[in-house]
């Protein structure tokens, strides 16, 4: 029977068949992808609290191919990394087999390479096709999308072939519902498990009403499960009121955004908490996960609706940390005896050797996935200067650093070579600087050298540093003062210093370096 089936439904019948525990999108209560709501901490609270699937905020697929996937053991999650250092994604295992990843795209290609990055740490992958604002339309993603059904054919078809998981999209009505019914019919054929519908036009907003009979007319037209969205304003109010939408909506499932937002424990059968109650259990996963502050600041904020501008929504719109937030609402002993178990674990960790930061050979370069965190190291010290300082002490010639930049981010990663073997650091670094002292860390690592972080026991290459400065600090005792003064708020500025000392400390005291 299958053999009739048009190529690619058949090939999504057939992985639907196959994939064991595959997410199903039928009967099910869905936590909306919302910008800036959809994080870590909402998903697992909207999961405690009775949602079978949450899907994250839409995240940008060229942001997104440029990230790195690592590993957090301290936190317990998979963290999708920027090369600036900001986590665009994370997910953790509570999550993993109910978490939807949703991409705002507008190219197939690029839409796969986000999506191989992420299907092993989520349950399926969905494409924006209904979101009406400018920073998703601009760039013709979101609902700019239903205006070229040519594209979302393609975005869809590459997805669904290209990747293991289930493939899904959300969309906005037209404006007619004959366009509606033959724009969700293309989309069926390309193999997607299941379509999202918000019941509104593009151009319409919350305060117009949802269209429940559009909704129903893609649910008989087509034979994948259907997701009814929108009815947070006119319908939805209580648990029960999500069984009346999806009724009078025809659909097989129901999405909630702001009544989720306001408060995420309607979807409990036993009906909503308090939103004290709520915002306490949100602040709970936000410390724990190490939720930016400012995005946990506005999540609170939107649960607060009318009461922002109150004596207490104005305390916690002051708070700048998460430190903050905690002392707000009277949580001080949560958040330190949280971050207290949090330290506990990296200590524990450090001492005990991540097995992810071992050394490994590729092709004939020693590399681990190691950064350069200036924090982690006195003033005036870094990692390059105790490789070098080794070096000279073993009688080797001076280490030598080999840089590369990367194109779509000039991110850079650096090898050193000392003794005729070669260091490198797996992850890429915003500066050529900080690119030269990974390198050098992973090289100290491997050889068992202290590195020069703070806390680590002095050693005499530290100590000889000192005798060589004391050495020649008279030579322009004024300048040094006013350097150190100038330098001390800047990273790089402060490594081409020490470069200098160094150059005279050797040309001065007759000391060889190379």
């Amino acid at each position: 029977m299958l053999s009739c089936w048009p190529a690619v439904v058949r090939g999504w019948v057939l992985r639907m068949t196959n994939a064991e525990g595959a997410l199903s999108f039928a009967h099910k209560t869905v936590l909306a992808p919302m910008v800036r709501v959809g994080t870590l901490p909402m998903r697992l609270l909207a999961l405690d609290y009775g949602a079978d699937i949450v899907y994250c905020e839409e995240l940008i697929d060229i942001k997104m191919a440029q990230c790195e996937r690592v590993v957090n053991d301290v936190l317990g999650t998979v963290d999708f990394v920027a090369p600036d250092e900001r986590v665009m994604f994370r997910t953790c295992s509570e999550e993993k087999g109910r978490v939807v990843f949703q991409m705002g795209t507008a190219d197939p290609e690029r839409a796969l390479v986000v999506a191989k990055l992420v299907e092993n740490d989520v349950a399926a992958v969905d494409v924006n096709m209904g979101c009406p604002k400018e920073y998703s339309t601009k760039g013709g993603m979101g609902s700019a999308l239903l205006s070229d059904p040519d594209k979302i054919e393609a975005i869809l078809s590459t997805l669904v072939k290209g990747i293991s998981k289930p493939v899904t999209c959300k969309i906005r009505i037209l404006p007619t519902l004959e366009d509606t019914v033959n724009l969700v019919k293309r989309i069926e054929r390309t193999g997607v498990a299941a379509i999202a519908v918000h019941g509104r036009m593009r151009e319409e907003r919350p305060r117009h009403p949802v269209h429940c009979d559009y909704i129903q007319a893609v649910a008989e037209s087509v034979s994948i499960p259907v997701i009814a969205n929108g009815g947070s304003s006119d319908m939805v109010k209580t648990f029960e009121d999500m069984e009346k939408f999806r009724a009078a909506a025809g659909a097989s499932s129901v999405m909630l955004a702001r009544a989720a937002m306001w408060n995420p424990s309607i979807f409990r059968q036993q009906g909503a908490l308090s939103v004290e109650e709520v915002m306490e259990d949100y602040i709970r996963y936000a410390v724990r996960y190490d939720n930016n502050p400012f995005n946990t600041k506005y999540c609170l904020c939107q649960m607060l609706r009318d009461r922002v501008e109150s004596p207490f929504g104005k305390r916690l719109h002051a708070a700048q940390t998460n430190e903050e937030i905690c002392e707000v609402f009277g949580m001080t002993d949560f958040y330190n005896k949280t971050k207290a178990e949090l330290e506990a674990r990296k200590a524990a960790l450090q001492t005990n050797g991540d097995q992810s930061e071992q050394p490994k050979l590729e092709d004939d370069v020693i590399t681990m996935p190691v950064r350069f965190e200036r924090r982690d190291y006195p003033p005036q010290i870094t990692p390059k200067m105790y490789l070098l300082e080794w070096s000279r002490k073993e009688k080797l010639d001076q280490p030598v650093y080999e840089t590369e930049q990367r194109t779509q981010d000039r991110a850079f990663q650096s090898t050193v070579i000392i003794d005729n073997k070669k260091y490198r650091s797996a992850l890429w670094e915003k500066s050529k600087k900080f690119a030269e002292q990974a390198a050098a860390i992973v090289c100290l690592r491997t050889l068992g050298l202290p590195e020069g972080r703070i806390g680590e026991e002095h050693s005499g290459l530290v100590n000889k540093r000192k005798r060589d400065d004391r050495k020649c600090a008279a030579l322009d005792d004024n300048e040094s003062a006013a350097r150190k003064r100038h330098i001390s708020e800047d990273p790089q500025e402060e490594e081409e210093e020490m470069i200098r000392r160094t150059k005279v400390v050797n040309g001065v005291c007759g000391q060889t370096t190379r």
